[in-house]
């Protein structure tokens, strides 16, 4: 930062602030917003995902309600869905249709034998929602970083760009507002960008975070009422 003899409103607009600041603060200013670019596409990236999960979810949720065979339904997926719902549909018709094919539901220690299919189920149930929570919760850890790290890195470009108009003054001996303007403008907009970066992050954070915490539960409910049917198939044949 260069004192100068006088300041004008253009002195204190911000692409003069950027290009005139000095070297740590301009580095300051550049990590904020190369942040709070990650974070926002991290942020249109998860709004997305989640209408798309979502939408998915009601469509797929209503085919099973339909009153449609749940085998045909599972062999309209595809042989590798990409979606959580259809994949532990088919994991749970073919833990179901192996346990048949073996003759394991039927005879003497069939009832030993459905308890031991159900718990497998619920397990091959278990893996893929916590596979698709990982894949969800992913990217909201950089948002939380974002949002808690962002105001203290703002704050130390403050914290430098007040020194540097401390030193203005020792060096130029006069306190001249002409003097610290420059210095006091690139230290609160160090502030400024800091808190826009954190803002976003933050409260994209906590949204994202009950999305993803709405969603894993919606793939559990799914899972009771997939063990539920399966019970009751299980139940009709005995």
């Amino acid at each position: 930062m260069e004192p100068t003899g006088s300041i004008s409103p253009d002195h204190l607009n911000a692409l003069y602030v950027i290009t005139h600041a000095n070297i740590v603060v301009r580095l300051v200013l550049a990590g904020l917003g190369i942040a709070s670019i990650w974070s926002w596409t991290v942020i249109i990236e998860k709004a997305v995902r989640f209408t798309g999960l979502n939408s998915f979810a009601n469509r797929f949720e209503n085919e099973v309600g339909s009153g449609r065979s749940l085998e045909d339904i599972a062999a309209a997926a595809g042989d590798a869905p990409r979606q959580a719902l259809p994949r532990m549909l088919q994991a749970a018709l073919r833990e179901w249709r192996d346990a048949r094919a073996k003759g394991l539901l039927s005879g003497g220690n069939a009832e030993a034998q459905t308890a031991f299919l159900i718990q497998r189920i619920d397990r091959v149930l278990d893996s893929v929602i916590a596979r698709e929570s990982q894949k969800v919760e992913t990217g909201l850890s950089l948002l939380a970083i974002v949002a808690t790290a962002s105001p203290f890195i703002g704050l130390f470009g403050t914290v430098w760009g007040i020194m540097s108009s401390f030193q203005s003054i020792a060096t130029e001996k006069n306190t001249n507002l002409a003097v610290v303007a420059p210095g006091i403008a690139e230290a609160l907009f160090a502030t400024a960008i800091g808190l826009a970066a954190a803002i976003p992050a933050y409260i994209a954070y906590n949204k994202f975070s009950g999305d993803a915490a709405k969603y894993t539960a919606r793939l559990e409910g799914f899972a009771d009422d997939l063990v539920t049917a399966i019970q009751r198939r299980l139940a009709e044949r005995a």
